[in-house]
């Protein structure tokens, strides 16, 4: 579910093209989201967490990367600071944590704040902010919204983070918190050294206990309360429309405006989901074999329909023997990971045709490694952000709990699903990553239905996403009685990208307006 669909569209760590990163990423008068205080009705327990106030500061200290910093230096009047929350919103006056929040001003007369979350989960929501305000330059939203980012529960900046490995392993390649997809086969005792790895570096098993979508909108409804804001208005992407979404749930008369990007069917189970994923990623390979048949020298032939046998070709042989990549080595998941990476946006496909080849011609991964760099935002100094492991972190407090009979039913569908992904050989041990959490998952499923007192709310879906189908988008509109807007084209989000006037009017629109776009309203990338 991760969005930031250009974390891979930037070249190499350290040139940082902001409008490709956030393809990555990112009625009422407008009066009613002004910056008095809050109207609304403040939980019991929480009246000390609603009236705190954000120590705003420079945001040079905020950044994990060097990637950031420079997004960060470029959004030259972001300020940064801390919100203070419960760890367990059962026991209010007891443990918190601290959430990194980014606020770029509006460069007009500030009316209210546009919280930005840009999905994941694990996505930094502080880059996200700094990004969409430099990709959106003279937009109407730019111009009449704080924008507002924040590091969800064990992100980034926020304290305390998820950690359950080095940047070393990470660069070996030795980050392993799942099986799906994959060809980890995990024993009882390999899933509960990860559990301890992650305990022992994120502040212990009360702080992953605490993680999960649901306690994250809980912090939502708090920081829109700190902001002054009457009513929350949000844009999500990816996993950022679930979290919309159960915010919705939860808190659905302290919503504005929702803009939900690249949308997860809140009524599919875990298991069917993630198939559901994969088949897109399937898809979107295969219109990538066909762009790459039309270029001279396609490592995946001239015909398309033959193209996940010849990717076979290539990389199958690297799950016996890896190849050299950069410092390090590319196996067969590597490989794989590094092609998907780059089919979250058709502006990386020559990217990925090009590591292709590279594997088949010189035996070496450096292209498609460095794609897996790409989408997790390391660094060129070898730093890397969270993101894994916060993403692994949350779900495990948010998805169904699977049997290893099942897992490995899953895992088996998955390459039913997405053939390219098959190594061809026999698997076992496709255990839940999560079976030795602390406290079993608390999303629950489906979510978001029935939901009495929501405002209309605007969906965004394009038709050729690789990883949330648009028939999830279709279904959540359905579900929230959101309007729906569908993109044409290839690719994962599009509302902060920038580069798509068609999206960015009738995000306007609605985001500053409330004017929601007609019945059938499609745009074309």
């Amino acid at each position: 579910m991760a969005s930031l669909a250009a974390r891979q569209a930037h070249s190499h760590p350290g040139n940082v093209n902001t409008s490709r990163l956030l393809l990555l990423m990112l009625t009422a008068t407008l009066t009613a989201c002004g910056t008095g205080t809050s109207t609304t009705s403040t939980p019991s327990g929480l009246g000390r967490f609603h009236s705190q106030q954000i120590a705003w500061e420079p945001c040079g200290g905020y950044a994990t990367t060097s990637i950031e910093t420079a997004v960060f230096d470029r959004a030259t009047t972001a300020q940064c600071g801390y919100l203070e929350v419960p760890l367990d919103y059962r026991e209010p006056h007891g443990d918190t944590v601290r959430l990194a929040v980014m606020r770029v001003p509006a460069v007009g007369e500030a009316v209210g704040s546009l919280v930005i979350n840009p999905g994941g989960p694990g996505g930094s929501g502080l880059f996200a902010a700094a990004a969409t305000a430099l990709s959106l330059p003279g937009s109407r939203v730019t111009d009449r919204f704080d924008l507002v980012g924040f590091d969800t529960r064990g992100v980034g900046a926020s304290e305390p983070a998820v950690d359950c490995f080095t940047d070393a392993e990470a660069d070996r390649g030795d980050i392993v918190l799942t099986t799906q997809g994959t060809t980890v086969q995990w024993t009882a005792e390999d899933t509960r050294h990860v559990f301890e790895r992650c305990a022992q570096g994120s502040g212990g098993a009360d702080v992953l206990a605490g993680l999960g979508t649901r306690n994250t909108a809980r912090d939502m409804d708090v920081l829109r309360a700190v902001l002054g804001d009457e009513r929350l208005t949000f844009l999500g992407q990816s996993y950022g429309t679930r979290l919309g979404a159960v915010y919705a749930e939860q808190f659905p008369r302290n919503v504005r405006a929702m803009v939900l990007d690249g949308a997860i069917d809140p009524s599919q189970r875990t298991f069917e989901r993630r198939v559901g994923a994969f088949s897109g990623f399937q898809r979107s390979f295969e219109q990538m074999a066909a762009f790459c048949a039309t270029r001279p020298g396609c490592p995946l032939g001239t015909d398309p329909a033959a193209a996940t046998d010849r990717f076979h070709e290539i990389v199958r042989p690297l799950y016996a023997a890896a190849i050299p990549a950069l410092d390090s080595e590319l196996d067969f998941d590597g490989a794989v990971g590094g092609v998907i990476s780059g089919l979250y946006s058709e502006a990386a496909w020559p990217r990925v045709i090009a590591g292709i080849a590279q594997v088949q011609q010189q035996g070496r991964g450096d292209e498609l490694r460095q794609l897996g760099y790409d989408f997790a935002l390391r660094d060129a100094e070898g730093n890397w952000t969270n993101f894994t492991e916060a993403l692994y972190a949350t779900n495990c407090m948010d998805e169904e709990r699977l049997s290893e009979r099942d897992g490995n039913t899953l895992r088996a569908r998955i390459f039913e699903a997405a053939p390219f992904m098959d190594p061809g050989v026999v698997l076992t041990g496709a255990r839940d990553g999560c079976e030795h959490w602390p406290a079993e998952p608390t999303l629950g499923f489906p979510y978001a239905t029935d939901i009495d007192g929501l405002p209309p709310t605007l969906v965004v879906s394009i038709t050729g996403d690789p990883t949330t189908p648009h028939a999830g988008g279709i279904r959540l509109a359905q579900t929230l009685g959101s309007a729906l807007l569908t993109v044409e084209g290839e690719g994962h989000t599009i509302v902060t990208a920038g580069t798509n006037q068609c999206v960015n009017d009738i995000a306007a629109d609605y985001l500053v307006d409330l004017v929601l776009p007609d019945e059938g309203a499609t745009c074309r990338l």
